[in-house]
């Protein structure tokens, strides 16, 4: 782990995430300059025109076609994984071993075994990790957590989660290579389940706490379609839809929907969770309002609010504008690498790290399983503690 100097960084993978690793590298110190700066020293593809012109967009000071040789660098202490989901494990693993740090996009790995192979190197290395669900780096969400931990909404009895898009509806559209290989699950593991529903399983677990067990359904809409690599038809394996249940430890109830199949949707992420005391409600499409219902208002005037969350003692808004003026989707992978910055500094888990992803994993497995089997699934808890740690 790098002391007194900043981080230096590999990148694995220049594609959409790969540009928004790099992005939030480039602003942390120009929004948190009590943070140390990334540096960016180079950045991977198999492409080599790809990962020149990347390097040259974004900064890097070199670029590398071969994963390996970002990990046997003696100037690298951070070794960032962008790419799809069936390199995560291999990468991980190796760069563990190595010595460095190991940022991943998620889901961690293809499946819950190749999760635990990622938990298990990085802790044997004794390395930090980091896993990159970038929502909970919301400011509005932000708040949502710190209002659950402060009692507003008091015993939380429902939440309800979804994550809708319509991208993959034509027949006509790939599966595997580029741009579509999370339709092939032998690359991506699963469909919407460990894409999209992913997301909203941390997010339960973050702001709800620990999953019990779940009973789900999948759906593949199109069975068949053209291989980007072989030009062959092939069977569809990667779920286009998920749906499932969900008793937590805690004894609330929710459920949970994602599809790729909603026309008209983009990315449609909202959540609601209901309390004793309370309500909250969130819509990804208008990030910066928290909508909030309290039953202790008086009750002539009781009804839901609007919370605008843009002021500077709002989560992570001090950094930016003044009040009233919103950041975006961007701004939450800043927030998260500030985040890790500072775990470094202090020594706190201020991330969700692997083991945290590997909890979203187990839930993940479980809801798979539950399709198969047809029945309510256990799930194991692998979460950290349910704690306000890591809200800026």
């Amino acid at each position: 782990m790098p002391a007194k100097r900043d981080l230096r960084v590999g990148l694995v993978g220049t594609g959409f995430m790969g540009r928004t690793h790099a992005n939030a590298y480039h602003q942390v110190r120009r929004f948190f300059p009590q943070e140390s700066a990334p540096e960016l020293v180079a950045v991977c593809s198999r492409d080599e025109d790809k990962a020149a012109n990347f390097a040259a967009q974004w900064g890097f000071g070199s670029h590398e076609t071969d994963w390996r040789r970002l990990v046997e660098r003696d100037d690298i202490d951070l070794i960032d994984i962008a790419s799809p989901n069936d390199t995560h494990a291999e990468i991980a693993v190796a760069a563990a071993k190595a010595g460095k740090m190991v940022a991943c996009e998620k889901p961690l790995g293809r499946n819950l075994a190749e999760s635990q192979r990622m938990v298990d190197a990085v802790e044997s290395a004794g390395v930090a990790s980091m896993v990159w669900y970038n929502y909970r780096r919301v400011p509005a969400l932000a708040l949502a957590r710190q209002m659950i931990e402060e009692g507003k909404l008091g015993r939380i009895f429902h939440s309800r989660f979804k994550f809708l898009q319509d991208w993959t509806m034509s027949a006509d559209l790939p599966q595997g290579g580029a741009g579509t290989w999370r339709l092939d699950a032998k690359l991506a593991g699963s469909g919407v389940t460990g894409d999209l529903l992913a997301h909203c399983i941390d997010a339960a677990l973050w702001l709800v706490g620990p999953f019990a067990e779940v009973c789900g359904t999948t759906e593949v809409f199109i069975r068949e379609r053209t291989h980007a690599l072989s030009g062959k038809r092939e069977a569809v394996t990667a779920e286009d839809a998920g749906l499932f249940l969900a008793r937590f430890a805690n004894g609330s109830l929710a459920s949970f929907e994602a599809t790729r199949f909603a026309r008209g949707h983009k990315a449609l992420f909202t959540l609601e969770i209901n309390g004793e005391y309370g309500s909250i409600e969130w819509d990804l499409h208008d990030l910066h309002r928290l909508q909030y219902f309290s039953h202790g208002d008086e009750s002539a005037l009781r009804g839901w609010r609007t919370i605008h969350v843009s002021d500077s003692d709002h989560p992570y808004m001090m950094a930016w504008w003044v009040p009233g003026l919103q950041i975006g989707y961007e701004h939450t992978f800043i927030h998260q690498v500030a985040d890790f910055m500072r775990g470094l500094a202090t020594g706190e888990k201020l991330v969700p790290d692997f083991r945290d992803g590997l909890a979203a994993d187990a839930v993940v497995d479980a809801v798979l399983r539950s399709a198969r089997s047809r029945r309510w699934e256990a799930v194991e808890d692998f979460a950290a503690p349910f704690n306000l740690e890591g809200v800026g």
